[in-house]
């Protein structure tokens, strides 16, 4: 047969076919499991993706994903906005810029990628709570005074955090190994790069005790519950939502405060950025760099007291 003039409509079809959503969110999630993307990651991007379907529909937008164009991606925006916070629109446009950047990279759109231009919401700046150094005290001997294994097991957790800086997710995922004196090996990182920080020696002497109480166990991991058994996330947090309470607290206490406070602490002792992003376990600079532009209140002082110029004989 000849091969003249204008495909046919079923020939048309066959080149015009797109992916599905099926198809497109598998391909997606098994590139991520091939980056090696933290278990954390991958869920996210399965439950923003699912939920970005979901509000497809509750908008009357009856398309799929993959074929969304910037005009549908900026009604799902203003939709969102009457319904959950900035923080989580960002949140969910961090996911679906992920997954049409993968589309556009392996030639999967046919048509633009349609979050090219779309911009993260700007938010207020919101002044991150941290505790003071008679804060730190009262929560300290609370904890302490519980006089259980529990108890003195928090008072290790919490000694750590607020003394290191470390995120929640890397404390529960210390073994007894990777403590090693005056350092500590961080191992279960957001960017799965290890790295040590340095407890002062109050911190170590509070971790040496509890490494007696706990004993030899089935496990290496540091931190137990009462059945010696790995502790969790959750169980932490639950914990300080406990003694806050107890407190009386205005104030939150949960591991990202704890972060906040160690990041202020060593800013306003003059820790420079780039120490401060290392031992937090930054990436870059951008997290660090808000932290001083919060807190660098005394940057007046700062400046004057490394400025060089003062001492020449000008």
């Amino acid at each position: 047969m000849a091969r003249r003039g204008k495909l046919t409509d079923d020939e048309l079809k066959i080149i015009n076919a797109k992916i599905t959503d099926e198809e497109a969110f598998k391909k997606f999630i098994r590139d991520c499991h091939l980056r090696n993307l933290r278990p954390s990651t991958i869920k996210y991007y399965n439950n923003e993706l699912a939920a970005t379907k979901t509000c497809l529909v509750e908008i009357g937008i009856n398309k799929e994903v993959v074929e969304l164009d910037q005009e549908d991606i900026e009604t799902l925006i203003l939709h969102l906005k009457d319904k959950i916070r900035v923080v989580s629109i960002n949140t969910r446009l961090r996911a679906i810029k992920a997954f049409f950047n993968y589309l556009e990279k392996n030639k999967l759109l046919y048509s633009k990628n349609p979050t090219k231009n779309i911009k993260q919401l700007r938010d207020r700046q919101k002044i991150m709570e941290t505790l003071e150094d008679d804060e730190i005290v009262q929560v300290a001997r609370h904890i302490k005074n519980q006089k259980s294994f529990v108890g003195y097991r928090d008072y290790a957790i919490f000694m750590l955090m607020i003394d290191t800086g470390i995120r929640l997710s890397e404390c529960v995922g210390i073994k007894t190994y990777d403590v090693r004196g005056s350092k500590v090996i961080i191992r279960n990182t957001k960017n799965l790069k290890e790295r040590t920080v340095y407890p002062t020696a109050k911190t170590q002497d509070a971790i040496s005790r509890y490494i007696k109480l706990r004993g030899e166990l089935h496990h290496k991991f540091l931190f137990v519950n009462n059945d010696n058994e790995p502790l969790r996330r959750r169980s932490v947090q639950t914990r300080f939502e406990k003694y806050k309470e107890a407190l009386k607290f205005k104030k939150q206490l949960s591991p990202h405060v704890f972060r906040h406070t160690y990041a202020k602490r060593s800013i306003m002792s003059g820790m420079d950025a780039f120490s401060l992003a290392a031992l937090l376990g930054h990436s870059d600079l951008t997290v660090t760099k808000k932290y001083v532009a919060l807190w660098g209140a005394d940057l007046e002082e700062m400046a004057k007291k490394y400025s060089s110029i003062n001492r020449l004989k000008i």
